[in-house]
């Protein structure tokens, strides 16, 4: 027994473990339900706890320059102890609840290139821990969300890519510990004045937070822009969005320069920025504001280790 037991902690003989989803296509907010279906091996095993981790690729930024890793960002115990009797078949009904901020990875069916988000097992065997499965899953946008994708791509913004940012997008509440950036390439007609966007949702059971970000050195454009629109996901739904991305795109060439600060001081500095254009919509919270936006608007945890 005792060699088998040493075997196990090799994967030798030792209980085997798969998670099935009863879906494979989940909305932030929702439930994803499945269960964990365990095998025992040539023993019978102390299993100490089962525990299904949500798991995304991230990008984290170091001292020479950008790194790809994976993190957990929501985690639920499936299970306590429990012995698995040799040849025994268990199954462990889960739900997990998931988080408003996870990010979207597939759009209509199609991946989001750049995206991988997934479920990992994690079966603790007498202090050896296995987290050898991992399941994908395909997140798609809320509705609300989804409209403003739509408006991007009315307006003829092409898709390029999308990631997840370790860290915190300022003056927005967030819970999870990065955020994502889908980014765009802009159609002919606003070329001259923006070389690329990026779209950051930050999502609640209430609210919808939209975050735009030009990039800076594009034509008649000089600096970053943001625009920031808050609203609850009924007045998303009920909003125009080409007409209000068309409104502050096109502000752009007309405020590029100003600064903005209806949100006091902003970033390590600590400099006031003033002046704003407001947002003609209503439902929305805060406005929006373009202009020269400092590089700590998006702040880093410097530390934080398809297609579509």
């Amino acid at each position: 027994m005792v060699f088998k037991r040493l075997l196990g902690a090799f994967g030798v003989g030792a209980p085997s473990v798969d998670t099935v989803l009863s879906v494979a296509r989940v909305q932030p907010g929702q439930t994803l339900a499945g269960q964990v279906r365990l095998s025992g091996g040539d023993f019978d095993a102390e299993i100490e706890h089962v525990t299904l981790h949500l798991v995304a690729r991230i990008e984290i930024e170091h001292g020479d320059g950008e790194h790809a890793g994976v993190r957990e960002f929501f985690s639920v115990r499936v299970s306590g102890p429990f012995t698995l009797a040799s040849g025994e078949q268990r199954a462990l009904d889960f739900q997990i609840p998931v988080p408003w901020e996870t990010p979207v990875s597939q759009i209509g069916g199609q991946p989001l290139r750049g995206m991988a988000v997934g479920v990992s097992t994690e079966l603790a065997i007498a202090k050896a821990v296995d987290k050898g499965d991992l399941d994908m899953i395909a997140v798609e946008p809320l509705p609300s969300q989804l409209r403003v994708l739509q408006a991007l791509l009315d307006l003829g913004f092409q898709f390029k890519s999308a990631d997840l940012e370790a860290g915190h997008v300022y003056g927005v509440h967030q819970d999870l510990p990065f955020y994502q950036e889908i980014e765009f390439r802009p159609s002919p007609r606003y070329s001259g004045l923006v070389g690329e966007l990026e779209l950051t949702f930050i999502a609640g059971p209430h609210s919808l937070d939209v975050i735009l970000e030009a990039d800076k050195g594009a034509g008649r454009f000089s600096g970053d822009a943001i625009g920031r629109f808050q609203l609850s996901h009924d007045d998303a739904l009920r909003t125009d969005w080409p007409a209000e991305l068309d409104r502050w795109l096109s502000s752009l060439a007309q405020y590029g320069n100003a600064h903005y600060g209806h949100h006091g001081h902003h970033g390590h500095h600590g400099s006031g920025l003033g002046g704003a254009v407001a947002a003609g919509a209503a439902g929305f919270v805060g406005g929006m504001v373009v202009g020269e936006v400092l590089e700590e608007v998006f702040e880093g945890d410097e530390d934080e280790g398809g297609d579509w």
